[in-house]
Parts: structure tokens; sequence; C-alpha cells
């Protein structure tokens, strides 16, 4: 590349970053900000990644990013919260003195786990031949190995997803709606998406729910606050019963519920 032939070099990496939520920023090593394809990629000194090594082999790719945490754009407060994990990183080299030149991309992938080390942070990028290490055929199991409304599942979820307000909440992990569907556990085994508040743009796990009022896997990274917007789908336990008892769908199901398993082993006879 014309950009790296020179006998003196003005190269600068830069860091594209997007969030599952949509969110994108860009970083730069240089000493000044740069924009490029309308993106700001701000001055960061402190944001640089391991050695990288390229390859046009199918061996799993992954390389570890440190950067500096920023008031008003990476925040501990938000790594905690998960808002980063698995967010799409891009990274390249460009000449500073023309920007919109020539780019030489050296890696991209998504944020791994991420850890908070005093004023700073750490993570692996996992590059796309990680994928490579994943199982390719399924395992069998009793259970339904689809997501409720899926393109396996099948199942419309026109009606079982809402859009509505907390109206109070009770505990850390107890909420209840203001509007919502009267059926027996409906929303067991869903999810709330947080639209404002604190949580916005996170989601919650919900273990169980009693006409309105909901169970929470877990607390919400930040305090709940009443009248609060969320988006609460109804779930499902995956098990064949549910599936053919209140959403009519065996022919979907992705499971094996009459398959023998392990205790065939310790049956008797009599017993």
């Amino acid at each position: 590349m014309e950009m790296l032939e020179g006998t003196l070099t003005s190269l600068a990496f830069c860091w594209r970053l997007q969030r599952r939520d949509g969110i994108c920023i860009g970083f730069t090593s240089h000493d000044g900000d740069l924009k490029l394809d309308g993106l700001l990629y701000r001055a960061a000194p402190g944001m640089l990644p391991s050695s990288i090594t390229l390859s046009d082999g199918f061996d799993a790719e992954t390389l570890d990013v440190s950067g500096a945490l920023t008031s008003d754009a990476i925040t501990a407060r938000d790594l905690s919260a998960g808002r980063w994990d698995g967010a799409e990183v891009r990274l390249f080299l460009v000449d500073w003195e023309a920007p919109e030149g020539e780019r030489l991309q050296l890696a991209r992938g998504e944020l791994g786990e991420i850890s908070v080390t005093g004023h700073g942070f750490e993570s692996e990028v996992r590059g796309p031949t990680a994928l490579l290490e994943r199982p390719v055929v399924e395992q069998t199991s009793p259970e339904c190995r689809a997501e409720l409304g899926d393109k396996r599942c099948r199942v419309d979820m026109a009606g079982r997803v809402r859009t509505t307000r907390i109206a109070a909440v009770l505990d850390d992990e107890v909420v209840e709606l203001e509007a919502g569907t009267a059926a027996v556990n409906a929303y067991a085994y869903g999810r709330l998406r947080w639209i404002g508040g604190p949580n916005s743009g996170l989601e919650s796990m919900v273990l169980s729910s009693d006409g309105l009022r909901l169970t929470l896997r877990e607390p919400p990274p930040f305090p709940i606050e009443a009248g609060t917007l969320v988006e609460v789908h109804e779930g499902c336990d995956k098990s064949f019963a549910t599936c053919c008892s209140r959403f009519a769908n065996a022919a979907n199901f992705r499971g094996e519920p009459h398959l023998p398993g392990m205790d065939l082993l310790t049956r008797y006879v009599g017993g």
C-alpha cells in the first residue's frame, strides 16, 4: 500500500465500536480527532491493541484491546451493566494526513469478556473465525432448542409483546405493570426490555409472573423507577406439554421429549 511505502509515515490506529443497541463511537490513536465516513473518531492515545497477526488460515483469531475509561464515551457504569458486551469492533490504520484515503484493515470481530482495571478496561476481540469453534450439530434435548417466536418456532408473537410502563416497584426484582395479559405465568421465561430510565437499552429475564406482577431473575444493574417505559415479551418453558397445550405448536417443537435419557440405565424391574 502507498501509505506504507514512504520514508516517514503518518499512520494512526482507528477503532469503530458499535453496540448491540445501535450506538456507534470511534477512537483514534492520533493526537487529534479524525472524521471518517461521517463518524467522529476521538483522539484516545490510551486505546491500544496487542500484537496483531494476520493469516489466511482457519485458526481462531483473537486479540486483546485495552483502553482508558472516559466520562462521556466508555464508562465503568456501562461496562458493568453489560452495554458493551458483544459490541462489533473494527480496527484499521489510516494516514491521518489524508484520513479519507486508503485504509489497512487489521481486525474485526466482537468484544468478549470485559474486565475493568483501575481507570481502564481490557477485553478480548474475537474474530469471525472464532465462529468455527461452535458446535456444528445440535445436541439432543427433551426441551425445545428454538426461541419463542423465532423462524424455527414460528409462533406468531403479535399480541404476545406489549409496550407498557412500570406501575409499581415492589422489590429489587419484583415489579407490577400497568397493562399486560392476565394469562397464568404468561411472562415466565420471557424478557423485559427497558426503553426508558437508567436501564434503557438493557434486558432483564423474567422468572415468573402472576397477572401483571413480574419477578425478574435478578435485579437490573440500576434502580428501577416507577413510570419507566418497558417492552415485555411472553415466555415459554420449552417443554413439549406447554408447546402443545398453550401454543398448539407441536409440529414445530425442536426437541426430543420421548427420547430415553440417562435415567433409563437406573431403572429396574418393578421400579
